[in-house]
């Protein structure tokens, strides 16, 4: 039997720095019968040239005039041919064996209805520093419990650690082109609806690198951004919803809706309104935004906006910190 053709698709946007390696890690899957796609979406950096050089057999570059992330996958959805996809972040990386060994677990499956994924980590500019922690979601899971999982534990699985074969994609429909934010949690939710439930793999693995552009579910200030996880959220209630109608169900939406009020309170009132009003819906109350202890303590000295200012600025500085070190140690060991 001829095996599966694996289309990588990569969505590309101002990705000079990384595209590179990104691009490599597809070209070095063990996986023989592969195409990859890099979509470059209207970049304004040399992400198209540095792609270009790499041009293949089995690795193609298009351009088109900016979309979205969203937009980009379609076009490169619709480009592609292979019984599987493999989406892949223009900054993230694919182990090796990583889709071989995904592919290998559907031996003992019957059917294309099976969503495959696998360990995920994160790293600044040094993979093998990475650290795969396991949560929950890293099961065999039907699609009720591992929506249920994720909404109550606020867990997500990483872009790149699913496979899904072409039955499923197009059962699933196109990336939703109105989320500038979660667009992947709301996809894939979308995707294991279609499916049969999730077949994890813990020996494949994928590096996620952090870097201030690939922060894409960061919403900060964003009117659009909050707008957008507004609707990935009503997406997300509605999809648990359909699969099932009970009380645990209703207390996973409640919690998954208390994790993300903070996003929106107090600047967006509005959006806050509509919250409680679904939270209503389900027999439920939201409540006032929790800042934890670290922040708490500014709320009566300066107030809501400024403690949740230093809730988000205070962990991207140590962020920044930290990935500037670990490329400063990146640099070094090259040389």
């Amino acid at each position: 039997m001829k095996e599966p053709l694996v289309s990588i698709l990569i969505p590309a946007y101002n990705s000079e720095e990384w595209i590179k390696d990104c691009i490599q890690s597809a070209l070095a899957q063990t996986w023989r019968r592969k195409e990859i796609i890099m979509v470059d979406d209207g970049s304004t950096d040399r992400t198209l040239e540095i792609a270009s050089r790499l041009t293949c057999k089995e690795f193609a570059a298009v351009s088109i005039e900016n979309r979205g992330a969203a937009g980009a996958r379609n076009y490169a959805f619709q480009l592609s041919k292979g019984d599987y996809i493999q989406w892949l972040d223009a900054d993230d990386l694919l182990a090796p064996d990583k889709i071989e060994c995904q592919l290998a677990a559907l031996r003992e499956i019957v059917g294309r209805r099976k969503l495959l994924s696998s360990s995920w980590a994160f790293f600044n500019y040094r993979p093998q520093r990475a650290r795969f922690i396991s949560t929950s979601v890293w099961e065999d899971l039907s699609p009720v419990e591992w929506l249920l999982r994720k909404m109550s534990e606020n867990l997500h699985m990483q872009t790149g650690t699913w496979l899904t074969s072409r039955e499923l994609a197009e059962a699933a429909g196109p990336w939703d082109t109105r989320l500038i934010s979660d667009d992947d949690g709301e996809y894939f939710c979308r995707v294991l609806l279609a499916s049969e439930g999730t077949r994890f793999v813990p020996e494949s693995r994928v590096f996620y690198r952090v870097t201030p552009s690939s922060r894409w579910s960061f919403v900060g200030s964003s009117d659009k951004k909050k707008n957008a996880l507004l609707l990935s959220m009503k997406l997300h209630i509605q999809y648990l919803r359909s699969l099932e109608e009970s009380d645990r169900v209703r207390k996973a939406c409640l919690t998954y809706m208390r994790t993300w009020l903070g996003s929106f309170y107090p600047e967006r009132p509005d959006l806050v309104a509509e919250l409680q009003g679904l939270a209503a819906q389900l027999q439920g109350h939201l409540g006032t935004p929790q800042l934890g202890w670290k922040y708490a303590w500014l709320r009566p000295l300066f107030g809501w906006k400024t403690a949740k200012q230093a809730r988000m600025f205070l962990p991207q500085l140590k962020a920044s910190l930290v990935r500037n070190w670990d490329k400063a140690m990146y640099e070094l060991e090259r040389h």
